[in-house]
């Protein structure tokens, strides 16, 4: 049984592992030049999508790169190689473009497939740590991610070069979505159930309570009805409108503290005369984190959303943001 590494030891093992990685990572940025403005070139051009394919740990590498690749504006799908030659090979047409990963460069599950690919008519971006392999050969851009060492005590496991591979894949991602000129509404619509995603794209009027949701009475209607509406409804307030639903102010718990406090009939009393006129509102098409930022710095738990004509269409609460996970 070999003996336990003490906590020390652990430490100075994964610090190693970091510096290791991290100079395999700076070695990269030496290498950029022509190869990677070609390989970027070829991505902008493709008419079709980016075919990633990879074996083992390229494989995993490629998934991540795929789905990077997709979620910022290059459509991609991850194609196993072992796969394609029985059948898969059918998802790839000439349009597309082949981004195929290995370390060695002579994966036979990839190399077996190059010839079809060229007959085709496919572009080939190769990924390897061997210039002079099969597959850089064949490319018609290499990219080079070759390591000096790997992490792995055993210099064995693939470590920093499947790191190296990866912030490749990012370091290409990111290029092109730079020259698609991709927009943080873009990577919404990419998104759309990520909580980063929600906040960019959810409007108001996507949560905003409507039609007989929404707590509203009269302005002639009595304290005791408003209290009812605001029973019903249980958002903590009620509208306070005109007969063709203009808003006129708005009656809430705090102001239903003070009213009681003053001695007020329920029975009696018209809620004009106790509302506050000064009420915070909202438009129905900004953002739902705008809406929750106006919450905040007011310490309000509600808003009533008015059209430009100040007619009152809905209402929002605080918990309708906490439902949506924007809190």
């Amino acid at each position: 049984m070999p003996n336990k590494p003490t906590n020390d030891e652990l430490l100075e093992l994964a610090s190693e592992v970091l510096t290791i990685e991290s100079r395999a990572i700076n070695a990269l940025r030496d290498r950029l030049g022509s190869e990677f403005i070609a390989a970027c070139k070829l991505c902008l051009e493709a008419v079709g999508r980016i075919v990633i394919s990879g074996m083992g740990k390229s494989g995993h590498i490629g998934n991540k790169i795929a789905a990077s690749l997709s979620s910022t504006g290059t459509p991609s799908f991850f194609m196993h190689p072992a796969e394609a030659s029985h059948g898969d090979l059918g998802m790839i047409t000439s349009q597309d473009l082949l981004l195929a990963i290995s370390y060695s460069g002579e994966t036979a599950e990839i190399v077996t497939i190059l010839p079809i690919i060229k007959r085709m008519g496919v572009k080939l971006i190769s990924i390897t740590g061997n210039p002079k392999s099969t597959m850089a050969k064949a490319a018609d851009v290499h990219l080079d991610v070759s390591v000096t060492e790997e992490a792995c005590p055993l210099n064995l496991s693939p470590t920093a070069s499947t790191t190296a591979t990866l912030a490749m894949g990012d370091a290409l991602a990111v290029a092109l979505l730079n020259s698609r000129g991709f927009t943080v509404e873009d990577f919404a619509r990419s998104h759309p159930c990520g909580n980063l995603g929600k906040r960019l794209i959810l409007r108001v009027s996507d949560i905003m309570r409507n039609d007989n949701q929404i707590p509203a009475v009269t302005s002639d209607a009595s304290l005791r009805d408003g209290l009812m509406e605001m029973t019903e409804k249980g958002l903590g307030m009620t509208a306070v409108i005109s007969d063709n639903r203009t808003l006129e102010g708005i009656f809430t718990d705090g102001d239903l503290r003070r009213t009681l406090d003053s001695g007020a009939d329920i029975h009696n009393t018209l809620i004009r005369n106790v509302m506050n006129k000064n009420c915070k509102t909202t438009s129905a098409d900004i953002l739902a984190t705008e809406a929750l930022q106006l919450l905040e710095e007011n310490r309000i738990t509600s808003l009533l959303v008015i059209d430009k004509d100040n007619k009152l269409i809905g209402a929002l609460n605080i918990h309708d943001l906490f439902r949506e996970g924007l809190i």
